[in-house]
């Protein structure tokens, strides 16, 4: 069957479903179930997928294409279909499904046998002679653990080899770590054996005890060893226990008042979308997990489907998980993860104080995260998708491009067009525009020309690069005016591209975002100020930068045209071929003639020109 028939089949078997809550299977030619999906009134939901495919994302679009046959099943209510759509979704695992392996298994922290042992994180336990610790849960935190277990104690960290069988410990040059003092610097040959599994020890007594019981040994040892006028001893010890404080203190950086919890945040960008999430167990950040995925429909459905497919399995959800946005079917998310905990389980979205700023730390780990994934900036992602969050973008804007008029009071009207690919400017792809029709004072009719043209040639060089690709957002130099003049031009052209106005304050300063329907503060996110002030200062600077050469071009055909014979062909001619103004005045009557379309009249009128000058 043509693929366009089986579309409009499906969407004809869709729109005969019930206004009921459900479940709906999406099934392949070889009947493998490829996604499964819940709706509130199944009619809506299934038919939207056989609809325009405009709003879809490219994963959507795949899943579509793929389906050959579907079937409900109805449910009494939503928070039935939920369940039923987690236990179709964990039998059938579907491909277009998100899904999240539940086998993160365990980690060990390992200390290698003496002399000289080394604390490492470790999979998995070995036969090895090595004493291991452990199974811990969080791989994370084994590797903050034993990173600031190591640096405390000064233990080494590097490959070399302090022993060579029978022979004695070769003296070597100590590096970087021991010069910081982070390394005691066995390679150097200053620290026995003893001495340094005596650390070695401390070090396991911490991790098994805890800090308190060591520090109390600690300060007894120091003091006796003061009472002993082991003075060296003494001060050995009293620098073990400052650097057993101060690890203590970088375990409180990152803390929260609420003792349980989970926090999420997105990241969206060059088509990847990344969920972060923060555990906190009491009010301690005690692991972190990140997660990669495609571009979701949109930000509320991807935290939504994300929680949904996290707590199903072996994970048992906190008392309360806050998140960076809004939750797709959060009030039914809420009823099943507190039937699944036994007890109420609540879904926030903090705006002020300290939950907020954890979040938005959260958010900005989220942004690196997928910056290493896609090989990009982490602020550049960060910034991306603040942005489309704050214009309502379903996602961030890899391509944008801004446009600016420049005119002095009305002559010489010029527009720039600077582009932006991943929150960076792409230079290749700036264009310059003479104004041709509008009037050179009226800047939203300038802007409505300019867009004009820009857009038919995308129709027509669409696919290639410069003008054949498509802005995910245009941004204009003005406020509502200039996007009420261009809104139009983009709707006749059925071109689903979103316009905003870039809206300055009395100083010149980008203020706020405008749209048809009001203005958006941006003051308040300095990645989104920052990002739209360094574009807007970029696309008046190439605008005003043309306006200049054009209006210096302007003056010295003036000048040219001004001499009897040559008009204005002449004069673009004459500076095309000498290059200034200075260039023509020192010109021989010869060389004047070797230039196509001047006659020996026109020559000897030049050279007169400049003479009485």
């Amino acid at each position: 069957m043509d693929p366009n028939e089986k579309i409009q089949t499906l969407r004809k078997q869709a729109m005969s479903l019930p206004l009921h809550p459900g479940v709906y299977i999406m099934k392949d030619e070889k009947n493998t179930v490829i996604y499964v999906g819940k709706a509130k009134a199944l009619k809506n939901r299934v038919s939207q997928y056989f609809g325009s495919d405009a709003n879809h994302t490219e994963k959507v679009r795949q899943m579509v294409a793929h389906v050959d046959h579907f079937e409900t099943i109805l449910a009494d209510s939503e928070f039935e279909a939920l369940v039923l759509e987690c236990s179709l979704i964990k039998h059938y695992s579907p491909k277009y499904n998100i899904l999240l392996k539940d086998d993160k298994g365990y980690s060990y922290i390992r200390i290698s046998p003496p002399p000289y042992s080394r604390i490492t994180e470790a999979k998995s336990v070995q036969k090895d002679n090595a004493k291991y610790l452990g199974p811990y849960v969080s791989s994370y935190a084994v590797k903050q653990t034993v990173d600031e277990i190591n640096k405390t104690f000064g233990l080494a960290t590097c490959e070399r080899k302090f022993t060579y069988g029978k022979k004695p410990l070769r003296t070597e040059r100590p590096c970087l770590n021991y010069h910081i003092q982070q390394c005691c610097g066995p390679c150097n040959g200053k620290i026995s054996p003893q001495a340094y599994e005596e650390r070695v020890q401390q070090a396991i007594r911490l991790l098994q005890e805890g800090v308190e019981p060591l520090k109390k040994t600690l300060e007894a040892q120091m003091l006796n060893a003061a009472d002993n006028l082991d003075f060296e001893k003494a001060a050995d010890l009293r620098d073990r226990i400052t650097s057993i404080e101060r690890l203590q203190t970088r375990q409180k950086v990152v803390m929260s008042s609420i003792k349980e919890q989970d926090i999420l945040a997105v990241a969206i960008g060059n088509g990847k979308s990344c969920v972060q999430v923060f555990h906190f167990t009491g009010g301690n950040l005690s692991d972190k997990e990140e997660y990669i995925f495609d571009i979701p429909e949109s930000l509320e459905s991807l935290r939504g489907e994300f929680i949904q497919r996290f707590y199903d399995g072996q994970r048992f959800p906190p008392k309360r998980i806050a998140v960076d946005g809004e939750v797709e079917d959060r009030a039914i998310l809420e009823e099943w993860l507190s039937k699944k905990a036994g007890s109420r389980v609540s879904i926030v979205i903090p705006k002020r104080g300290e939950q907020a700023k954890l979040v938005s730390m959260c958010s900005r780990n989220a942004s690196e995260n997928l910056a290493k994934a896609i090989g990009s900036f982490g602020k550049d992602v960060a910034a991306l998708d603040e942005l489309a969050k704050a214009l309502g973008l379903v996602a961030p804007p890899r391509y944008i491009e801004c446009f600016d008029i420049s005119h002095t009071a009305g002559s010489n009207p010029v527009a720039g067009m600077v582009v932006f690919k991943d929150g960076r400017p792409l230079k290749k792809a700036y264009r310059r525009f003479g104004i041709k029709e509008a009037n050179g004072g009226d800047d939203p009719s300038s802007l409505r020309e300019v867009i004009s043209r820009r857009l038919n040639e995308y129709v027509v060089h669409e696919g290639e690069e410069g003008f054949g690709v498509k802005p995910d957002v245009i941004l204009l130099d003005g406020g509502k005016a200039q996007v009420d003049a261009v809104m139009p031009i983009v709707k006749a052209m059925e071109l689903d591209i979103p316009v905003f106005g870039l809206v300055k304050d009395g100083k010149h300063r980008t203020r706020a975002v405008s749209t048809q329907n009001g203005e958006i503060s941006i003051k308040a996110n300095r990645a989104v100020y920052t990002l739209l002030a360094t574009i807007q200062e970029e696309v008046h600077r190439y605008a005003i930068g043309y306006h200049q050469k054009k209006r210096k071009t302007s003056s010295l055909e003036t000048e040219l045209t001004s001499i009897e014979g040559v008009g204005k062909t002449r004069s673009i001619t004459l500076l095309k071929r000498f290059g200034s103004l200075k260039a023509i005045r020192n010109a021989s009557k010869e060389e004047l003639l070797m230039i196509k379309g001047i006659t020996e009249p026109v020559a000897e009128n030049i050279v007169r020109h400049f003479k009485e000058k």
